[in-house]
This record gives structure tokens, C-alpha cells and sequence, in this order.
């Protein structure tokens, strides 16, 4: 009788049914935050008094109706804009940086990354105190050449595109120089013997083996830059969808900010699609045979000045913008009127920032917020890369690709989501309304970071060798024991990279939170938000420079973390 039980329990395990089991929470979770919102939303676009109506849709593309579609193609012009200069400058300081040796490559090859410490508010907030129009070095040049008015500011599109340059030509630039240090010599070497010209070779050979890495970052600029709306509201355009949806918001026409993010979330998902496409597409296959990547080395003399004195601007430019939100953190609230730079200084917004209750108050929330969003993440991202790394199932791709959605989804989007969504009692708010609550911000954090932390696990299970779970079961050990003591510590490292990431940019999420925040649930980002509106400058910029503390402590242990994943497995 027992060994019928036994075979029985074997034989449901063995089912290749079984994995739906453990997958249905996995599913609940993905249909009631990130699918059940989306079409929550779209519901909202064509339900007019209680009937299905496509009006919002047409009033949207109507012709007559120039703001809707200007701020469609103010989007999509300024995201094609931002490909292109992203592309020039990412890709040439990774030509730059990896192909040539010259004095003060190492140090800018560090200050390259930079910009990914600064948080896309502050980031934008920077780049208006140093070259907006009451500018520091528009006003220094004013001064400097006794002007009636400053010769320069970024304002309007131009604005929004240098802080997209600046922001995100990372994304072009770690790519490009990972394909170049994996790329193999020997194939140009191969061309220069044919008698190939450098022109030839730059672009029959390098260009073509970095085209894969290309595009993705293209496709990935571009829909980053469709989502932004930090850059558009600092400098006042209000025709992008983006800024069209906070608007609508705000005014409390929600069928037309329905209307606009789900037009937002077809273009975005439609890029994401692309992307994920591209990624499993290989046009150009890079044979390497451990030929390392040989920089040539600048050995002329007015060469290596020419390359100090251009590294030298380099570093100070991307260095700019951390620096004078550090400065500025300790100027007096108040007193920066039309100085090039703040008259006086304090050391009282630090001081602040943790003995003053009211000043705590919105680290307390974001901490307390993102560790919440966090920990769920956690938890949803080791499960569901454990079934999908461990099994093959119909729908696998599938369950990965809805997974991977909230990556595409600008945080306007998100935030409109979970307001049609939660707005009033569901299932999936066990019964309450969340809108309006503490639960609503730590919800929207969990949906926007559920790939970081599933993927970053992903990648560790596509690393890891299964049979030494194998081996744990085979010598008796229960499913739980093994996952808890052999598979757990060897994915723990690439989990916690992904949490660390999540946590950091929980902390400094602004888009969602900006529409979702309450008087009692206010976080860091919208503080620095209203105190910029309010001209404390000072303390707006202290709580920028902890932000930055915390994001740069965060990718320095997160790449730790993934070279002993890297190392362990």
C-alpha cells in the first residue's frame, strides 16, 4: 500500500503538469498587478456612461486636435534625437576608452559611469543650476564678458535632449565596451593584410560586430526617452504624452490620461517586443579565440597633451553636475538670488536630515516603502526564476515576456494603472481601496522593479550548474532542505545585486510616486520636488547628495556582489 502511495507522488511530480502548480502564484501575481491594471486602464479609455465608446481615441488623433498628436510627435521626435546623440557620445568614449591608451584613460573610464549615480530628478535639477537660463556658467559668462544678458541656457527641447545625452549615454557606452574588449583581432588584423583601408576596416568589420549591441541600446534609448518625464516638466514642455497624462491627471479627465497611457504602454511594449526579438536574433556571431583587444597607445608628444587636456574637460564636464548639487547642499535656503554662486553656507540641512522629525519624515517613508517593495520583489523574483530557469513548460516565454512588461512601462503609465485598478475594492486589494493609502506607493515600487530582481536571479540559475541540486536530492535531502541550503546561497548573490538595485531606485522613484503620494506618504523624490518650488535649494540638494551616497555604495556593491556570483558558480 505505502509503495502505491510512493508511486503515485512520483508519478504527479514527474507529470510535466506539475509545474503549473507552483506556478499559479506566480500567475496571480502578474494578472492582478501587472495585466489586470493594463486592461483596467484600456477599460477606462472606452467605457463612456457605461457603454463602449472609442471617443477619447478619436479626440486624440484628431487632426484638428494639434496638442494630443504634437505631443506624440514631440515624443518621438525628441526620443530619435536622443538615440542619435546618446549613440555619438556612448559609443565614441567606448571606442575612446578601449581602443586607445593615453595619460588619464583609467580615471575616465571610472568618471564615465557616473551618471548613473544621479537619480533622473536630480540629474535634470542639476543640469538647470548649471546651464539653465539663472544658470551658473551662463551667468559666469554674463559676468565674465560684462553681457546685458547670458549668452546661453538649455530650456525647452534642447534642454530635455542634452540631460537624455547626458543621462543616458551610459546605456550605448557599457555595451559597446564589453562587445570591444570581447571583440577578436584577429579578424581585422585578418583585413588589414587584404590591404583593407582603417576606413574599411572601422566600418566592414568593427561596426558590423557591434550592431547587435547597437541596436538593443538604440531600442533601449529610445524607449526610455519615450517614458521620460522628469526632463519635459523641469523645463517646461508640456507637449510630450508623458507630461500630457500627468496633466490629464491632474485636471481629473482620467478617460483621457487612460487613453494616453495606453496608447504610451502600446508603443512601449511594442519596443519591448523589438528588443526581446533582437536579443534572440544573432546576425553577426563574434568567434573569439582569447586574442585580447590591443590598445594602441598615443606616442606622440602633442598627442598625449592633446588627449590630457580633452580627459581633463571630460571629467570635469561629467563630474559638473554631482559636484554643484554637493555645493549647493550647503548653501542657505533663500539666500541664492542672482549670484553666479551661493553667498553663504551651512552645515544645518545635514544636521537636518536626521534630527529633524519633519525633515526624517521622507527618508523614513522611501526607506521603509522600497525595503516593502523590495522584499516582495525578492520573494517573486527567486520563485518565479526558479521555475522558469528549471522547467520547461508551453507559456514559459511567455510568462518571462509579461514579466519583463513593467520594464517598459513609464512610470506615468504605471501610476494611471493602479489608480484604475485599485480606485475601487477588488480581489487583488483583498477587498480595500489602495488609492490614497500608504499600500499604493510600495505596490507601484514593486510593480516597476519586478524585473530587476528577476532577471538578476534569472541570470545567476543560467549560471548555475543544476546537478549539484541534483546530487542533494539524490542523497535524500527534501526538495525545501536543497533549495534552502544548496540552490538559494548559490543565486543568493545575483538576487541581492538585483535587490540592491530595486531598493535604490525605490528610493529615488519620482515618476509614480508624484501621482500616488499622499500628505502622510510623501517620499524623498517628491520633497526635493516641492522644496525646489519652494526655493530651499539647499535642502532639496542635501537630500539629492544622500540619494547619490546611497546609489553609488549601491552599483559598487551590486558589481561586487556579481563577480562572486561570477566567481562561484
Amino acid at each position: 500500500m505505502m509503495k502505491k502511495i510512493q508511486g503515485e507522488k512520483r508519478s504527479i511530480k514527474s507529470s510535466p503538469y506539475f509545474v503549473y502548480i507552483p506556478l499559479i502564484p506566480v500567475l496571480l501575481v502578474l494578472f492582478g498587478y501587472v495585466v489586470y491594471p493594463l486592461f483596467k486602464t484600456f477599460l477606462n479609455s472606452v467605457m463612456i456612461d457605461g457603454n463602449i465608446n472609442f471617443a477619447n481615441y478619436k479626440d486624440f488623433f484628431n487632426v484638428e486636435n494639434v496638442t494630443y498628436i504634437q505631443s506624440l510627435k514631440n515624443s518621438v521626435y525628441i526620443s530619435l534625437i536622443s538615440v542619435i546623440t546618446c549613440g555619438i557620445v556612448g559609443i565614441g568614449l567606448a571606442l575612446l576608452m578601449e581602443r586607445f591608451d593615453f595619460p588619464g584613460r583609467r580615471v575616465l573610464t571610472v568618471i564615465a559611469i557616473l551618471p548613473m549615480a544621479l537619480p533622473s530628478l536630480i540629474g535634470t535639477i542639476s543640469f538647470d543650476f548649471l546651464y539653465g537660463e539663472s544658470g551658473i556658467i551662463p551667468r559666469f559668462l554674463q559676468h565674465l564678458f560684462s553681457l546685458n544678458k547670458v549668452p546661453f541656457y538649455l530650456n525647452g527641447i534642447a534642454g530635455v535632449i542634452m540631460v537624455h545625452t547626458f543621462t543616458m549615454y551610459t546605456y550605448f557606452f557599457l555595451p559597446v565596451s564589453s562587445a570591444i574588449r570581447n571583440f577578436d583581432t584577429s579578424m581585422e588584423e585578418a583585413a588589414y593584410n587584404l590591404g583593407a583601408s582603417k576606413w574599411t576596416v572601422f566600418t566592414r568589420v568593427i561596426i558590423p560586430m557591434l550592431t547587435p549591441s547597437i541596436v538593443a541600446s538604440s531600442l533601449l534609448v529610445f524607449m526610455m526617452s519615450m517614458a521620460s518625464y522628469t526632463a519635459p516638466l523641469i523645463y517646461g514642455i508640456d507637449n510630450t504624452l508623458t507630461m500630457q497624462i500627468y496633466l490629464s491627471r491632474t485636471n481629473g479627465n482620467l478617460d483621457m490620461a487612460a487613453t494616453q497611457s495606453t496608447i504610451l504602454s502600446l508603443v512601449s511594449i511594442m519596443f519591448l517586443i523589438l528588443i526581446r526579438w533582437y536579443e534572440n536574433k544573432r546576425n553577426y556571431k563574434n568567434v573569439n579565440k582569447g586574442v585580447g583587444v590591443h590598445r594602441t597607445e598615443v606616442k606622440n608628444k602633442w598627442g598625449k597633451y592633446v588627449a590630457a587636456i580633452a580627459s581633463f574637460i571630460l571629467v570635469i564636464f561629467l563630474m559638473l553636475p554631482i559636484i554643484v548639487i554637493i555645493l549647493i547642499s550647503f548653501s542657505q535656503d533663500g539666500t541664492w538670488t542672482t549670484q553666479i554662486l551661493p553667498p553663504k553656507y551651512t552645515l544645518d540641512h545635514y544636521k537636518d536630515l536626521f534630527t529633524n522629525a519633519k525633515t526624517w519624515i521622507p527618508i523614513k517613508n522611501s526607506v521603509v516603502m522600497s525595503s516593502i517593495a523590495t522584499l516582495g520583489n525578492a520573494v517573486f523574483g527567486l520563485g518565479a526564476a526558479y521555475l522558469l530557469s528549471r522547467f520547461k513548460f508551453r507559456g514559459n516565454y511567455f510568462v518571462d515576456s509579461i514579466i519583463m512588461i513593467p520594464w517598459s512601462l513609464p512610470g506615468t503609465v504605471v501610476a494611471i494603472n493602479l489608480i484604475a485598478a485599485f480606485n475601487k475594492p477588488s480581489f487583488f486589494s483583498f477587498g480595500k481601496i489602495l488609492v490614497g493609502t500608504y499600500w499604493i506607493l510600495p505596490l507601484a515600487y514593486f510593480v516597476r522593479h519586478l524585473p530587476l530582481v528577476y532577471r538578476s536571479t534569472s541570470a545567476s540559475f543560467a549560471q548555475m550548474d543544476g546537478s549539484a541540486e541534483e546530487a542533494a536530492r539524490n542523497l535524500g535531502a527534501g526538495w525545501f532542505y536543497s533549495f534552502r541550503k544548496v540552490v538559494i546561497p548559490m543565486v543568493f548573490s545575483g538576487m541581492a545585486a538585483g535587490m540592491l538595485l530595486g531598493f535604490v531606485q525605490g528610493i529615488g522613484e519620482f515618476v509614480a510616486s508624484i501621482l500616488l503620494y499622499t500628505v502622510n506618504t510623501t517620499p524623498i523624490s517628491v520633497e526635493i520636488f516641492q522644496r525646489m518650488y519652494s526655493f530651499e535649494f539647499g535642502t532639496a540638494c542635501a537630500y539629492g547628495v544622500l540619494q547619490i551616497i546611497l546609489l553609488v555604495i549601491v552599483l559598487f556593491a551590486s558589481e561586487r556582489l556579481k563577480g562572486e556570483s561570477a566567481s562561484a558558480i
